[in-house]
């Protein structure tokens, strides 16, 4: 057996050493938890989009986030991450309160997502889109920006840095290229890229499979394998169910806004309540196979 696989092993058996004695109910408790939410809730009109109770996200592990279109899981990613904001609910990271924090403080505090549109900037080139994930910069201070001598080591240092990443991505032969130009799958790795630069503690990846030929599907799902390994938490919304069963050490689902289940792997794509939220109530003789791979979530 070769180092990187008794790596790999160690990282998954951590993860499910500690998901090994939890509760597979909805808003478990868990040994170690770096992301905890309550009682948030987010209104449109007459519909409540999200109406978590409780949730938690235990640290170093893989958590996918299932549910059906309009369940409400890119709508909580976005309350989350501060480019919402919740009718009600209080929600802490590594131990500090992040409700009413704005987008850009959730990110310094060590939570970075991606979206399930890609955010690259078109006309920039690879290279720059990297360095702007960077935190921290000296350069952005104005009166620090008129003096190089003081930002150029630590501007040296990430232009470094983006580029073991993109050689890492598989994207260092691209890094003069407009990101405009790079095929969609390009655009998600280097948007998950882009995330690593700021070094952050947790992840939060939203969709990051969706529209990926499947070479590249292959590759994205390397590359979360890797955080854990790395000790990074990874949250997900996927909907392909092959793909969560693969990487993930627990499974949130999401149904009508609310967490309506929550466990291994297994355990969860066999829950009734699971698949009545996919395929509907009273549905008779389901199979866990049968659960339906989705489009975008509005």
């Amino acid at each position: 057996m070769s180092g990187d696989e008794t790596t790999t092993m160690t990282a998954k058996a951590r993860a499910t050493a500690a998901l090994a004695a939890v509760d597979p109910v909805p808003g478990a408790a868990k040994a170690d938890s770096i992301l905890v939410a309550d009682k948030v809730t987010r209104s449109f009109g007459g519909l409540k989009a999200v109406n978590v109770d409780h949730l938690e996200i235990q640290r170093g592990a893989i958590t996918a986030l299932i549910g059906p279109n309009g369940a409400g899981k890119t709508t909580l990613f976005n309350l989350l991450t501060g480019f919402d904001k919740p009718d009600t609910g209080m929600w802490s990271f590594e131990g500090r309160s992040l409700a009413g924090r704005r987008a850009h403080q959730v990110a310094r505090s060590g939570m970075i997502r991606t979206f399930q549109l890609t955010k690259a900037l078109s006309r920039m080139t690879v290279l720059d889109n990297m360095l702007l994930g960077a935190g921290g910069q000296a350069g952005e201070s104005f009166w620090q920006s008129l003096m190089p001598f003081a930002w150029a080591s630590q501007e040296n240092a990430n232009r470094e840095r983006a580029m073991e990443l993109l050689e890492r991505f598989k994207l260092d032969t691209k890094y003069r290229d407009f990101a405009g130009s790079l095929s969609g799958g390009q655009r998600k790795l280097l948007e998950m890229a882009r995330a690593l630069m700021a070094n952050p503690s947790m992840v939060m990846l939203d969709e990051p499979m969706a529209g990926v030929n499947p070479a590249l599907t292959q590759s994205l799902l390397g590359h979360v394998k890797e955080l854990r390994e790395e000790g990074m938490t990874v949250l997900f919304v996927e909907h392909d169910m092959d793909m969560v069963h693969d990487i993930s050490d627990w499974v949130v689902v999401m149904g009508q806004g609310a967490v309506i289940a929550e466990g291994p792997p297994s355990a969860v794509m066999a829950d009734s309540a699971v698949i009545d939220a996919y395929l509907g109530q009273h549905h008779d003789g389901a199979e866990t196979s049968d659960v339906p791979n989705e489009g975008d979530e509005s």
